[in-house]
């Protein structure tokens, strides 16, 4: 298969296929897909299926597979570029499932696309809906669950990974370890950089001034010291992301853009939508379970701001700033479209300050 992750820092908006998926409403799967799922799935699971769209708003295409009383979640990757990271992304869940953090079970990967011109995983199916449905109505205490997400987050920290960046799948399964494609963290850092910040100077979401100060903060002889040990990063994570109730995580699921990369990384992207009092109770599970390694907040200031000039982009790709996006699963309670380009430019310069300016966690 290809090795277009190698020049990628992140898919959804550095694919050479840019928001594939991303930008895809809610559409009927095209009939032709679905018969060649139906007979694959017939065949890999050894008895009829029932498939039907499940309406995931993900850059996958996802199905409900009902097979010999049992219901199953299946995602499809249906992109031009031929990739094949569901393979990583089920070595990523059995390797987390070892950990203890609760995960999907996988079933069945095909990313080969010689049976049919997709790729295609099946996993565990939850019952319910994700902890971000019952943040949205007011029913999540999240200052208490993100404890647990920290804990959990320091758990699978404890998966072996070698390299950095994207995960080399063919080196991966040969070696039976996690494996990023880059030999050093600065490699994969720097990817797309310029051009991301290029993209949210067009789109206003930063000055021209904010744009240099941001890229002088991120070059490496400013930005993080390099890392010579990386840890799993799940590189996405968000309510949206962890199934569960306003009782806690059931699991955490959609593990396709994880990377070998720094330990603060993923709480950094939980500050992407949420307060200092949510971080804190983060890190304060994350240290229940792992120390918080040394200089872990600049690390944590610059990851934030690295993740929010993806977000970002990702945004305005999207179309998410535009009125009609009102109301997006991603949104805060109530926001829409021109408020959600508020909110996001306002992370960015919080992320900003804090780095360059040193501050503390309370002024998230």
């Amino acid at each position: 298969m290809n090795a277009s992750r190698a020049s990628i820092y992140y898919w959804k908006c550095d694919r050479p296929a840019a928001f594939h998926g991303v930008v895809r409403s809610r559409e009927t799967a095209a009939a032709g897909l679905l018969l060649q799922l139906t007979a694959l799935l017939t065949e890999a699971l050894d008895g009829p299926v029932t498939i039907t769209p499940a309406g995931g708003q993900g850059n996958h295409r996802t199905f409900l597979v009902d097979h010999a009383g049992e219901r199953i979640f299946a995602r499809v990757e249906d992109g031009p570029e031929g990739d094949d990271n569901l393979n990583v992304e089920s070595q990523i869940l059995i390797e987390v499932g070892r950990t203890g953090v609760p995960v999907p079970r996988v079933i069945f990967t095909d990313a080969s696309r010689t049976r049919v011109p997709f790729a295609v995983q099946l996993i565990e199916y939850f019952e319910g809906s994700d902890l971000n449905s019952a943040y949205q109505k007011g029913e999540l205490a999240l200052v208490k669950v993100a404890a647990e997400i920290g804990r959990n987050i320091a758990r699978w920290q404890k998966v072996p990974v070698c390299g950095f960046g994207p995960f080399d799948g063919a080196r991966s399964r040969v070696s039976g370890q996690l494996t990023g494609y880059h030999n050093s963290y600065e490699t994969y850092f720097q990817l797309h950089l310029d051009r991301h910040l290029g993209v949210l100077t067009a789109n206003g979401l930063l000055s021209e001034s904010e744009s240099k100060h941001t890229r002088l903060l991120l070059r490496m002889e400013k930005g993080p010291s390099p890392i010579q040990n990386a840890v799993l990063v799940h590189k996405d994570l968000a309510l949206w992301n962890i199934m569960g109730t306003a009782k806690g995580v059931r699991a955490f699921i959609d593990w396709d853009d994880a990377i070998a990369g720094d330990p603060m990384d993923d709480l950094s992207l939980l500050a992407c939508f949420y307060s200092w009092e949510v971080i804190q109770s983060a890190f304060d599970g994350y240290a229940s379970e792992r120390p918080l390694p040394d200089g872990h907040l600049h690390h944590f200031w610059i990851h934030l701001l690295r993740n929010m000039i993806v977000k970002a982009v990702i945004r305005c790709g999207a179309g998410y700033f535009t009125n009609r996006a009102n109301g997006a699963f991603l949104m805060g309670p109530g926001q829409d479209g021109p408020a959600f380009k508020i909110f996001t430019r306002e992370k960015l310069l919080s992320a900003l300050h804090g780095l360059s300016e040193a501050r503390a966690l309370t002024d998230l």
